[in-house]
């Protein structure tokens, strides 16, 4: 399920609030409307022991009821109505109580280093050496859309400040979805996009996104860049000929490797921490959180140790 989860993590919260129900009632049956009071339950619950709300919150729709099907946790019984299904039922005790744990590891592997990001002492530390620095933002810019999102915005509004060109985010969208616009202070916007472009008719769908996006103005003129993973060279050259520059993810390192100044990769990554969603950062970054990372980096994000009690089937289930 985890592994699933793109942006918002949904079916392991919407399974959370439905064996924690059932642990307490003995319900098996749920309406619709008695699945979203569970989540919604479920969401309350997080958001205390996550003490954020990030990746979690999503809305929720009555299709996702039927989608949980797919998981064998949940199957059809009428319009609307659902049967929570074995072996979930047989394990809902010693589930509820690791599955919120499981999602806390999730979030913090997706986070990444962007917490520790907090201090000026630790970015003075992670930016002085150019080839340590770079390898963070390797690392980094790849784990989430957001993070190729906030990683692309920040090396470009360095790279333009010595320039003094000015760039600003007009969305917040993720970037694996619509994109991400940045304007600047001299006419060109930016839109990333965390996508792969290979083929003509590739490029030719996101142009199209692209007229809509913008004015047939801006787009003759060139005043469009568009921000993405990874672009072969002849649809680069295509999109040239159509008037729209690209920056790949290439591109993005070679910003970051022309980084000379310890002062600039320290703005690069002051950027970075300053523009995720602040809710996350409210309390000062605890020990745990320090602790957890340092843990699941080490062990590539290795599930953690559970009751024997929880079978082992079940929580691959949960990614």
């Amino acid at each position: 399920m985890l592994k699933n989860s793109q942006t918002k993590v949904i079916a392991p919260v919407i399974t959370f609030g439905l064996l924690k129900a059932h642990a307490e009632t003995g319900k098996t049956r749920f309406s619709d409307s008695e699945i979203r009071k569970t989540y919604d339950s479920a969401v309350e619950f997080l958001k205390g022991f996550l003490r954020h709300d990030v990746h979690i919150g999503a809305k929720y729709y009555d299709a996702y009821g039927s989608r949980m099907s797919r998981y064998r946790v949940l199957k059809p019984v009428a319009h609307l109505k659902y049967e929570l299904l074995p072996p979930f039922t047989e394990e809902a005790n010693e589930l509820a109580n690791w599955i919120p744990k499981r999602i806390k590891e999730h979030i913090t592997e997706r986070l990444g280093i962007v917490p520790l990001l907090q201090g000026a002492n630790t970015r003075a530390k992670l930016a002085d050496s150019p080839d340590e620095f770079q390898q963070l933002i390797r690392d980094q810019i790849d784990k989430t859309p957001a993070n190729f999102e906030i990683f692309s915005f920040a090396l470009i509004k360095i790279h333009l400040e010595k320039f003094a060109c000015k760039i600003y985010r007009d969305t917040r969208t993720a970037a694996h979805d619509k994109g991400v616009d940045l304007s600047t202070n001299f006419g060109v916007v930016y839109q990333i996009k965390r996508l792969r472009i290979f083929t003509q008719s590739e490029a030719d769908q996101v142009y199209a996104e692209l007229k809509v996006n913008f004015d047939n103005e801006r787009l003759q003129e060139g005043n469009v860049v568009l921000v993405i993973d990874d672009i072969s060279k002849r649809v680069k050259k295509y999109l040239i000929d159509m008037k729209v520059l690209s920056l790949s993810k290439s591109d993005l390192l070679k910003l970051a490797a022309n980084l000379d100044e310890p002062e600039d990769r320290q703005k690069v990554l002051r950027v970075v921490y300053e523009e995720f969603p602040a809710r996350v950062f409210k309390q000062r970054l605890s020990s745990d959180y320090r602790a957890a990372f340092t843990i699941c980096s080490a062990a590539s994000i290795a599930p953690v140790s559970v009751a024997n009690s929880v079978s082992l089937k079940l929580r691959k289930s949960m990614g």
